[in-house]
């Protein structure tokens, strides 16, 4: 894809208190120098943080940037759905990111919508053409998918439902994601698939979120991450080369761009982002 197609893109979760609210204000007011195409907004399990991300999202329009919420749908109601989607449009809202989400502590049943494909089936019917619709996609597979083969088909099923696009789970190996690309091409998958960027900041969080989504961290930068013991500089320091040249071989393979999991925060992705170029 040519540079100037390309969309760049920063995800921020909704803040759970005052103090975190104002926190990302100022988090928030940094990365808008860095001219995002648009900020995403995660959605808890079960609609959890429904007024939260919204909130966070009209502050963002506010500001004069484009924003895209999150809408999971595991523990939602067609009606609660319904009623997001039309608070949404209210507000000028045209792009969503559909999921299928996590299952909340507790509920023993996963609500209207079982899959992905089934909200983004919805949206379409209610709204029609109005929002641009995101989806995920898993180029180290979706950890609960039976095969490959059936993970592919599910992804392609999210977008034979109308969705325009997607956004991978974050990844370190590059190999994984040109892969799932060629295979997704082959099945007739023509949408952008755009990478999902996760900034190294600490080895314990990392693993953690890794072994939770399945994403694999090479047993090379495990091994040298694992070293560094508690020396967060030098934790951040190797991550920043590792993500760095990631998104280099990435950039240079024509993708449509890269979408950043900030995690609220703004020093490293800011620093990948002037290390790129992209500023």
């Amino acid at each position: 894809m040519t540079p100037d197609l390309r969309t760049f893109s920063l995800e921020l979760f909704p803040p759970q208190t005052p103090e975190g609210a104002e926190k990302l204000r100022a988090a928030r007011a940094r990365m808008a120098l860095l001219k995002p195409s648009f900020f995403s907004v995660t959605f808890g399990a079960g609609g959890s943080t429904r007024d939260r991300t919204l909130d966070t999202v009209l502050e963002i329009q506010s500001e004069g940037h484009a924003a895209a919420p999150h809408l999971s749908c595991i523990g939602s109601t067609r009606e609660s759905i319904r009623s997001i989607l039309e608070q949404y449009r209210a507000h000028g809202i045209r792009q969503l990111v559909a999921l299928r989400g996590d299952l909340p502590s507790g509920m023993a049943r996963p609500g209207a919508f079982r899959y992905a494909n089934e909200l983004v089936e919805f949206i379409r019917a209610e709204t029609g053409d109005w929002f641009h619709i995101e989806v995920a996609a898993y180029p180290e597979y979706h950890p609960q998918a039976r095969s490959p083969r059936e993970d592919l088909l599910a992804f392609k099923r999210k977008l034979d439902a109308g969705a325009n696009s997607a956004i991978t789970q974050y990844f370190y190996n590059f190999d994984a994601y040109a892969h799932f690309v060629d295979e997704s091409r082959a099945i007739g998958i023509d949408v952008p698939i755009v990478p999902g960027i996760m900034p190294i900041s600490s080895y314990s969080s990392l693993a953690r979120f890794s072994d939770n989504c399945g994403a694999e961290i090479p047993r090379w930068i495990r091994r040298r991450l694992e070293s560094y013991g508690d020396d967060t500089a030098s934790i951040q320091a190797f991550g920043l080369d590792v993500v760095t040249h990631l998104c280099e071989q990435l950039l240079a393979s024509g993708v449509p761009g890269l979408h950043f999991y900030t995690l609220n925060q703004v020093l490293l992705t800011s620093t990948l982002w002037q290390r790129l170029g992209l500023a």
